[in-house]
């Protein structure tokens, strides 16, 4: 006969992932996540406080998922890096956009993963002030792209020829001609999918960076001067 694997808050976790990857976060309850292990929800409680408790672990638990910058990486790479990989872990785990940046407990893996970007950026020459500006424009990206791709009324993996093309009559060129411009040039015939798109903006805003880093380092010796 198979022995039960003992009960412990990692357990725990994985299991409230399973419910939550199945269900949505809304499931994610004591019982649900008891009844997925096999066990009484009141046995959790010798491992777990409670609900929130949980929640606060599966919002710490997403960023075990996500590539940390490695410490004396240069900027622009471990941070397009760390990007992708967040993009990744929240494609593959959606019931977490909600839920990564709203705890007011926050783990020790959320911590050490901001605290790590910051430092790479930090030992890359920006300010105190510009590491939290690009982490805050970066991870609004991130989180807001995942969002619009999950949100697409089609696949943003697929091409999105077909669908365009089941609405072309709503967009007569004489009336959006952008709009219609743009659905020529991307997308009909173009083998275009939504989620290619990731990429472009996010040099975008590394491109933004990178000019600031260079405004605030060259004004850095005058305001030694001053």
């Amino acid at each position: 006969m198979a022995t039960r694997e003992a009960l412990s808050r990692d357990r725990i976790v994985s299991g409230a992932v399973a419910v939550a990857d199945r269900g949505g976060l809304a499931t994610v309850s004591m019982r649900n996540v008891g009844k997925e292990l096999g066990v009484e929800a009141m046995s959790l409680y010798h491992h777990v406080e409670g609900k929130e408790a949980l929640l606060d672990d599966l919002a710490d638990w997403l960023f075990t998922q996500i590539a940390l910058p490695e410490p004396d990486a240069p900027w622009r790479p471990a941070m397009a890096d760390r990007a992708t990989s967040a993009a990744e872990a929240l494609r593959a785990h959606p019931w977490a956009l909600g839920l990564i940046e709203s705890r007011r407990q926050p783990g020790p893996a959320l911590l050490t993963h901001h605290d790590a970007v910051l430092g790479c950026l930090r030992r890359n020459g920006f300010s105190v002030a510009l590491a939290a500006h690009a982490m805050s424009a970066i991870d609004a990206y991130v989180y807001g792209f995942v969002l619009t791709e999950l949100s697409l009324p089609f696949d943003a993996g697929e091409g999105a020829e077909a669908f365009v093309e089941e609405i072309g009559h709503l967009v007569p060129s004489d009336t959006y001609p952008h709009l219609a411009e743009m659905i020529v040039e991307k997308v009909v015939g173009h083998d275009y999918a939504y989620g290619d798109e990731f990429d472009q903006g996010l040099d975008l805003i590394l491109d933004g960076l990178h000019r600031r880093l260079g405004e605030e380092q060259a004004t850095a010796p005058e305001q030694r001067r001053a």
